[in-house]
């Protein structure tokens, strides 16, 4: 210790260099620092998304989520697979070991996925992707006495569509209102008076109603 002190006092240039040096790499660290309100993670998840429009859980259970099931069975690398089915969706959650390589991992179960012979004809494509934290900045209300739901909706999604524009924002969630749906009213005389019966006209509706992507 006493040679290091007697080096600097004999040659203070190189103490004026460390200290210069000290002070530009800490204005570059300064700089290059990430910072998050949250603690930052990597994702352990890999979700499974179903969307089968008509369907009933159980249908949702047997005819996607056990055969999917039954392939990630003995899938190195796999922790636990939990699965939800509800009425026209369903959802698989995959979770990863600790160390794992979730990328690997993620082209494993999409893997497995793709390994099951048949699904049924009127699902939609599966989505299998990593389950990334969303981190929520700012919740807001649009509110309005005596305002119509479909006004405050509309209003809704010109805000969204503002908020989209600037630039740092990666998701925005609106919710609070019910989905649009149409509702059709049954004349009991109209449906004597033709000989009809409710299941007919449910059925003519259900044969009308086409589903088309863009």
């Amino acid at each position: 210790m006493k040679k290091v002190i007697s080096y600097f006092i004999k040659y203070h240039v190189a103490v004026n260099v460390i200290i210069i040096a000290f002070f530009i790499f800490g204005i570059l660290g300064a700089f290059s620092l990430k910072s998050s309100f949250f603690p930052l993670t990597d994702s352990e998840n890999v979700l499974i998304t179903i969307a089968y429009p008509g369907a009933s859980p159980q249908e949702i259970e047997e005819g996607i989520v056990l055969k999917i099931e039954d392939n990630l069975k003995g899938l190195q690398g796999v922790e636990r697979v939990t699965s939800t089915s509800r009425e026209n969706t369903g959802s698989i959650n995959v979770e990863i070991e600790k160390g794992q390589d979730i990328d690997f991992m993620l082209l494993e179960v999409k893997n497995a996925v793709d390994r099951v012979p048949t699904f049924p004809a009127e699902m939609e494509p599966l989505i299998v992707s990593k389950l990334e934290a969303v981190r929520p900045t700012i919740s807001f209300a649009i509110s309005g006495s005596n305002v119509p739901l479909t006004t405050l909706k509309e209003i809704s999604r010109k805000v969204e569509n503002d908020l989209r524009a600037i630039s740092g924002i990666s998701q925005i969630t609106i919710a609070g209102y019910p989905e649009e749906e149409i509702e059709i009213a049954v004349n009991e005389n109209s449906l004597l008076a033709y000989n009809l019966s409710f299941a007919e006209v449910s059925q003519a509706v259900n044969n009308a109603n086409l589903l088309v992507t863009g």
